[in-house]
């Protein structure tokens, strides 16, 4: 695959209070920026994935189309590509990672759309996962430079619920004899088997595994489907850097920043744009209730659950055209508007 473009940020104030002397966003652009700049669709990535892992959706008869949109997908950082525990020069990485969050992304990419190509105003945000965190970070925090918003399988505020899933996870790695002094020292692989293992049994649901829906994406068995589908997945990633996005996840909270000073209410009443909220029916990460009592506190959003087996995978449904279609039907509509 080509190589992204990457935008080089120079010295960079994170939220934690830490200065990188040097930070850069790896990107990819879809289709063609018209005269007006009016055609901007921003595409965040969610966890673990690189921009290659999520632009299949990208195409004329797809959820996003580039011939009418130009789509930007920038890498959120700590996903390896833009700046990460794995390529940080010293005296950080080895250990002395600095936490990124939501805030810092979304901070990053209005730079990035404005210096780079001039854009002031998204025509939409779509987001899947912590993806769809982001989106719903810009509404937030960017209100009059975001029209629409479609945030899918997501949430505006962790939940302690999945606070506790991620803490179990974090667990894994950083029990591996290979993390030492708050560092890895030797690539933890079983930690990395398992870690897949873990992530399979809850991003996925019990119908999924009790129906065998695994056949439906050409696996042969079961054990097939975790070892290539999950083991696979995450073996792909540095260990630091899926901590260093595990972190992201666990702080994301559209509220805790100096414009809202923790009143979610107060963050999801000032979302202006017209959105359409879409959280999986059988999604253990990010429930439909939850999703629900966030969506009720936004002006102009709509809830439009997925109703689906494929737990919350049905945010990124590359293997089930019954959930694309649900997708690309509400994508549609609301660039209709």
């Amino acid at each position: 695959m080509p190589a992204p473009s990457i935008f080089q940020l120079g010295p960079t104030r994170l939220q934690c209070g830490v200065t990188l002397p040097t930070a850069h966003l790896a990107y990819k652009t879809y289709g063609t920026l018209n005269a007006q700049k009016s055609n901007a669709i921003l595409y965040p990535t969610s966890y673990g994935a690189h921009h290659t892992d999520i632009d299949w959706l990208i195409g004329p008869d797809r959820i996003l189309d580039p011939t009418k949109y130009f789509i930007v997908i920038p890498n959120q950082f700590g996903n390896g590509l833009s700046s990460s525990p794995s390529n940080l020069v010293e005296p950080f990485g080895l250990g002395r990672n600095p936490a990124f969050t939501h805030w810092d992304n979304v901070h990053a990419q209005r730079r990035l759309l404005s210096e780079v190509f001039g854009i002031e105003h998204l025509a939409m945000i779509y987001g899947w996962s912590m993806g769809g965190q982001q989106a719903l970070h810009w509404g937030a925090i960017f209100p009059d430079r975001v029209a629409r918003i479609c945030a899918v399988c997501t949430s505006a505020k962790t939940s302690p619920h999945n606070k506790v899933f991620i803490q179990g996870v974090r667990g894994i790695l950083t029990t591996d004899a290979a993390y030492q002094n708050g560092r890895f020292v030797a690539r933890p692989v079983e930690s990395l088997r398992v870690y897949g293992r873990a992530y399979a049994s809850w991003a996925m649901s019990q119908a999924f595994y009790r129906r065998e829906m695994w056949r439906d994406a050409g696996f042969s068995s079961l054990e097939d489907y975790l070892v290539r589908a999950w083991e696979g997945n995450f073996m792909r990633r540095d260990a630091a850097d899926l901590i260093s996005m595990l972190d992201t996840w666990t702080a994301s909270d559209i509220s805790n920043n100096d414009i809202h000073k923790g009143n979610l209410k107060s963050a999801l009443g000032a979302i202006k744009a017209r959105a359409i909220i879409m959280p999986g029916s059988t999604d253990l990460y990010f429930t439909t209730t939850d999703s629900e009592i966030e969506t009720r506190q936004m002006p102009n959003a709509q809830y439009r659950p997925i109703t689906s087996d494929w737990g919350h995978r049905a945010g990124n449904p590359i293997q089930c055209p019954e959930d694309e279609a649900a997708i690309r039907t509400a994508v549609q509509e609301l660039l209709a508007t």
